[in-house]
């Protein structure tokens, strides 16, 4: 097991350790290999999925994203490259056993029909997002898996008392069949909505790719304005994101259902409306050769509000920017 070094602790998704594995770009990794089955189709993949220098085997992800059920297609979400390093982790944790996969990508058909039929699937399932599995590992009662998880306080984990549990990359929470909240309104009209990062450590220059996860209700209104937060301690300082025409290397870039804008350009409009959640998913900004290193995340503000439940801003997880 890797050394594992502490950060600091005010964290959207909790706080959590940084693993000592320089390629990493995830704060819960594992050594680069995972053994993974599915228990309905049988797909199997065992091996390297990530190369030394950080970055992945294309073949390997693909295949592991058909043994969750994700075939590529573009109806599908591929699977998230942190729910699989975090599965990596726990299979280093706990011995390296073959993880088998009862449920793993659900479209978002699949979930409803699984919700109608009475099954513990939430209307906000990350199942949906590719980021979140159900799984036994042999020789490990997923209990233990289970409590792990919950003490370290990072994504959900739940256990129904029976021979899986459920993981997900979320923010940090936990939950057995009588605390799960399926069949409440506990994710009704946006209510838990979420926005992720698709790594936790970037360096100067890189891409930043940000979506929308969770969503329950539609239209939902985003102000193409985002605020890059940097947390220093206790204090949190804010710096608007929204570029000049001139520099729109510091704008997040909001695609809209039709298609990006100009690369130069923000949505025009003070109130960007999504009607699908594809097009949540898609939003890009990149990291400023001069921002200093630190911790930070980003702050979205919603707008022309239909649900008075929902949030009127959310945070990303937090991120690390680190030096060449």
């Amino acid at each position: 097991m890797k050394k594992i070094i502490s950060i600091i602790a005010a964290c959207a998704f909790t706080c959590m350790p940084l693993l000592s594995f320089a390629s990493s770009r995830f704060f819960y990794s594992g050594d680069g290999k995972i053994s993974i089955q599915s228990a309905q189709t049988k797909a199997s993949f065992s091996g390297t999925y990530r190369n030394p220098d950080g970055t992945y085997r294309q073949d390997a992800v693909a295949k592991i994203n058909r043994v969750f059920g994700a075939d590529g297609s573009l109806q599908q979400e591929p699977i998230s490259i942190r729910l699989i390093e975090f599965l990596d982790y726990l299979q280093d944790k706990f011995g390296g056993k073959t993880l088998v996969l009862v449920s793993g990508y659900r479209s978002p058909e699949y979930n409803t029909k699984l919700r109608e039929n009475g099954a513990l699937a939430g209307k906000a399932s990350l199942h949906q997002y590719g980021m979140a599995t159900d799984f036994s590992m042999a020789g490990v009662s997923s209990k233990a898996i289970w409590e792990y998880v919950r003490d370290l306080k990072f994504g959900g984990a739940g256990y129904y008392h029976g021979k899986n549990v459920h993981i997900d990359v979320g923010p940090g929470r936990w939950w057995d069949e009588a605390t799960s909240g399926v069949g409440t309104d506990l994710a009704d009209d946006n209510k838990v909505i979420m926005l992720v990062t698709d790594r936790d450590i970037y360096k100067p220059g890189e891409t930043i790719n940000l979506g929308f996860a969770r969503m329950t209700a539609w239209p939902i209104g985003v102000q193409p304005e985002f605020v890059l937060e940097r947390i220093d301690g206790d204090n949190v300082q804010g710096v608007s994101l929204r570029a000049k025409r001139s520099n729109p290397v510091k704008s997040i870039r909001l695609l809209r259902p039709s298609g990006p804008r100009n690369d130069n350009e923000l949505p025009d409009p003070s109130c960007h409306v999504f009607n699908d959640w594809h097009p949540m998913l898609k939003m890009s900004w990149q990291v400023p050769y001069d921002l200093a290193p630190g911790r930070y995340k980003v702050r979205a503000k919603f707008c022309e509000k239909q649900w008075e439940a929902m949030p009127a801003e959310i945070t990303t997880n937090e991120f690390e920017v680190i030096n060449e």
